[in-house]
């Protein structure tokens, strides 16, 4: 088993014992732009994409925040990049989601996105 499988096993069983009263349902969204078909001599109209998993959301040190990048009222969310899949319709398929900056995840705008060296979490900031 690489590293990755490894620690998000690990996280996921985290997830689901320790960290249960903490963890929550990630729904985010997010606007796709049309695109120009010069066949039709239009544009393809905007889409939304949605996706969903779950995380744990918490607050940023006092340290961390400077007032300008990141502010008091701002949210740190960790996810599992393992569990965070796009939707279509109601359905969660198989494909992985990759949060991008101006996306809206549960009610927040994304601000920042970051990943772990191995690639298993998802740093995500979020602000209202």
């Amino acid at each position: 088993m690489g590293l990755r499988r490894e620690l998000q096993a690990e996280l996921a069983q985290a997830f689901d014992t320790d960290l249960a009263d903490a963890v929550a349902a990630v729904d985010g969204s997010r606007s796709v732009p049309g695109t120009y078909d010069p066949e039709k001599g239009g544009s393809t109209p905007a889409t939304t994409l949605h996706y969903a998993g779950r995380g744990v959301f918490g607050q940023y040190k006092v340290r961390e925040i400077d007032g300008t990048r990141i502010l008091a009222s701002d949210v740190r969310l960790k996810a599992l990049q393992n569990e965070l899949f796009v939707k279509d319709g109601d359905a969660v398929t198989e494909v992985p989601a990759i949060p991008a900056i101006g996306d809206r995840i549960s009610g927040y705008r994304v601000m920042d996105v970051g990943q772990d060296a191995a690639k298993a979490t998802w740093t995500i900031q979020l602000r209202k």
